[in-house]
């Protein structure tokens, strides 16, 4: 569903530029992804009420032979919007796409797979810190950290607790939502697990669950004719994966990360 109304955005968006629709009258475009706006857009935005923002991780790694390196970075981005879409006074900061990722001397973790980038911990933060930073200072309140990457999660929980004790005085909160990584690593495997399918798999990266969530959010990315298990950097059989079978493990993401902001808010 987040796919479709996406996709359908840009179809119309292309479709007019196409048909050369010159002198159409400026429009603020359907959007909640920050970089699509313009600055006065942006302000005027946040000073309706969007003074939600919502920082994105993902990360640049291998996902097997059948999925492209970017995976964490256009799913997370698929799935903040969606969650910003349901909050309905966020926005989406661009992803930070280069994230730890294991060592370069020796090569450890994905490291030892072309295409992967990693980023020494202190850096991550510090690009966290400073993005959080800037949001304060445009007047966003509520600034959201999301990882679609395990190596983001302690991170993010350290920036927010150093910033919110730094900023006590003040109505801004970073939030560090562990439930959005929850929920894809934990109860979308649960989902799966009950309509039948043996952990062996699901796996537990670049199998059926990572495969299937990545076909139902942006199916451009998997190479459905290398989908076969045993796969080198594959954990998990993939073979099965489809968009149908991924699309409620999306939604799923979205609806309780969409409750775990709205709690965290509340009890700011």
């Amino acid at each position: 569903m987040i796919v479709m109304m996406r996709g359908l955005i840009v179809s119309v968006m292309l479709g007019g530029v196409a048909l050369g629709a010159a002198g159409a009258a400026a429009e603020v475009p359907d959007t909640v992804l920050l970089e699509e706006l313009t600055w006065t857009e942006i302000r005027a935005a946040v000073r309706a009420g969007k003074t939600t923002i919502i920082i994105p991780a993902g990360g640049t790694e291998q996902n097997g032979p059948h999925m492209a390196v970017g995976k964490h970075n256009a799913r997370v981005k698929v799935l903040s919007e969606g969650i910003a879409r349901a909050l309905g006074d966020a926005l989406v900061a661009p992803v930070i796409a280069y994230v730890p990722e294991g060592g370069i001397a020796p090569a450890t973790g994905h490291m030892r797979f072309p295409g992967t980038i990693t980023a020494p911990e202190d850096a991550f933060q510090k690009v966290l810190e400073w993005a959080a930073r800037s949001f304060k200072q445009h007047g966003f309140r509520n600034i959201v950290l999301l990882g679609d990457h395990g190596s983001t999660q302690a991170g993010q929980k350290a920036v927010a607790a150093r910033l919110n004790r730094e900023w006590a005085a003040t109505p801004v909160r970073v939030h560090a939502i562990e439930e959005y990584y929850r929920a894809g690593e934990v109860e979308v495997p649960r989902l799966l697990r009950a309509r039948g399918y043996p952990d062996a798999e699901l796996g537990r990266h670049a199998g059926l669950t990572d495969t299937a969530l990545m076909l139902a959010t942006d199916a451009r990315l998997v190479r459905r004719d290398r989908l076969r298990p045993g796969g080198e950097g594959v954990d998990g059989d993939p073979t099965r994966a489809s968009a149908e079978l991924g699309r409620p493990g999306a939604e799923l993401i979205v609806s309780r990360t969409v409750d775990a902001v709205r709690k965290s808010i509340t009890h700011r």
